[in-house]
């Protein structure tokens, strides 16, 4: 335990019915450092934030703030106590309607004691002090709105520095940043700390670990599985804490593509990220594993449409491949099974056969006469091909289990013929059991489509792929195949490993091709 600790959390657990989130939590944030907590989607990040936060209570264990017993009960109790949480969504922290100067100073307007007479002068007089103190540049009268994402995002932290906390959780702040951008937070995050605040910083970025990190620890599954404090911090084994090693190469005999379908010469996918090339072969399935945020589910939608590349080309089958919409890519052969099936997948008032025809109505009608029967066989094929258990066809999608509804967003894109099948996170709240279905019908359905595959979950990625791409910073940093892998040559690309990825940048043109 941090002996000049500020925050301490002993033994904290939470559970939401039966299931146990956190799992007896220990932890300590020193004045004057920079704490980075990793954790991949799903270990407990967020819920350990908002019980810091107030807005969930504790079911066990205990938290100190300056050698005080720390239980808030809501955010504000928790904000006046000296822990202010700024949270991943930008426009959470600020009013877009409201000018810089009113941003700064809302939350003493707003509280007790504030005056009740407006006073534009003297709201940005103390807004101005509370910008200099961060060393914050911008003017006070320029409504939120107008400013980029950095500078909103720069007003959203200083306006919790307002208040003068010893306590600063910033969670995953460079999200929606550039590398310029971030860099700016970055100085913001230095000064905070000489002034001596306890940061908490919560991201999978390893730009970002790297420039910041005094301490970083890993959490996985609700439980903390390494804490890494020793100069030079072991990037590596805080990667390999976070995601385990619970992995067995091997499980599946590699197979080679029958030619390439889908290539991309030189796509760049986002700003200040290196340009990379990438060919899917038929019959080969391809996963692209890495950490949250490292640009999966961006290059996903760069290829269905929803994106357009910053550079470089692409090509389908040889000719020309250019989508503008999801629309485009579908007529050409192009589906993907989005991350978000709650958001981007289910119509939860139709039933399973009008999720499953959904993108293809027109190719099940007769002029304006919707053939109900073929639609009816075609989603009576996929349940029995999938192993969905429900009654019918005819179920509402409110009706099935979790694992089962992602099934029926996998079988909306099976039960047309495929050019390119691309997945991103499709094993997200399914069990082992509805995992391994999927995995096999999709190998088992390969031949004469190339499949591409996002997973965060290393054992995930070996229950599926032929070959085995690494993405880190939003390009390509590495390429296996299933069943000769180096595993500390993949463990150091994914935790974005400098030396590494110079190798990797000189033999992405032949490794990243299918052979």
């Amino acid at each position: 335990m941090v002996a000049n600790a500020v925050f301490t959390i002993n033994g904290l657990r939470k559970s939401f019915g039966p299931i146990e989130v956190l799992g007896g939590i220990d932890l300590a944030l020193a004045p004057g450092q920079v704490t980075v907590l990793m954790g991949a989607n799903g270990a407990g990040k967020s819920t350990l934030v908002k019980i810091m936060s107030g807005v969930y209570t504790r079911s066990s264990g205990t938290m100190e703030l300056a050698g005080r017993p720390f239980a808030p009960a809501t955010p504000a109790e928790a904000i006046r106590a000296g822990v202010v949480t700024v949270h991943q969504s930008i426009n959470d922290g600020v009013v877009a309607d409201l000018d810089v100067a009113t941003n700064l100073t809302l939350d003493r307007l707003s509280g007790t004691g504030s005056k009740l007479m407006f006073n534009p002068g003297r709201v940005r007089r103390e807004a101005r002090a509370v910008a200099e103190r961060v060393g914050l540049d911008i003017d006070m009268k320029k409504q939120v709105r107008e400013l980029s994402l950095a500078d909103r995002q720069m007003v959203s932290i200083a306006r919790a520095m307002a208040h003068e906390p010893q306590v600063l959780v910033l969670d995953e702040p460079t999200s929606s940043l550039s590398s310029a951008e971030a860099e700016r937070l970055f100085a913001l995050v230095d000064r905070l700390r000489d002034r001596g605040v306890a940061i908490l910083y919560i991201s999978h970025r390893m730009s970002d670990i790297r420039r910041v990190a005094d301490t970083i620890v890993s959490l996985r599954d609700g439980v903390i599985t390494g804490t890494f404090d020793t100069e030079p911090l072991d990037y590596e084994g805080a990667v390999n804490a976070m995601l385990g090693r619970r992995i067995d190469a091997g499980q599946i005999e590699a197979r080679a593509a029958t030619g390439a379908v889908l290539s991309a010469k030189g796509l760049r996918i986002a700003e200040g990220a290196e340009p990379f090339d990438l060919e899917l072969g038929a019959g080969e399935i391809v996963a692209v594993t890495g950490l949250v945020g490292v640009g999966k589910t961006a290059l996903a939608e760069t290829l269905f449409g929803l994106r357009t590349p910053l550079g470089g080309t692409m090509t389908l089958g040889g000719k020309p491949y250019a989508p503008r919409a999801p629309g485009k890519a579908i007529e050409q052969g192009v589906f993907l099974l989005a991350k978000d099936r709650a958001s981007s997948g289910i119509v939860h008032d139709f039933d399973i056969g009008r999720n499953i025809s959904l993108p293809f109505l027109r190719g099940l009608s007769a002029g304006t006469i919707m053939q109900r029967g073929a639609e009816q066989q075609r989603a009576r094929d996929q349940i029995a091909a999938l192993n969905i258990v429900c009654r019918g066809e005819r179920d509402e999608m409110s009706a099935l289990s979790g694992g089962n509804q992602q099934k029926v967003m996998v079988a909306r894109w099976m039960a047309e013929p495929a050019r390119v099948f691309i997945l991103d996170e499709p094993f997200q709240g399914v069990d082992i059991s509805a995992r391994r279905d999927m995995a096999a019908k999709l190998r088992a359905s390969a031949q004469g489509r190339a499949t591409l595959v996002f997973l965060t979950e290393l054992d995930e990625v070996f229950e599926i792929a032929d070959r085995i791409l690494v993405m880190s910073e939003h390009t390509i940093v590495g390429a296996h195949r299933n069943g000769e892998i180096d595993f500390d040559r993949l463990l150091s690309q994914i935790a974005g490993d400098g030396a590494a990825q110079a190798a990797a940048t000189t033999t992405t043109q032949e490794k990243t091709t299918a052979p």
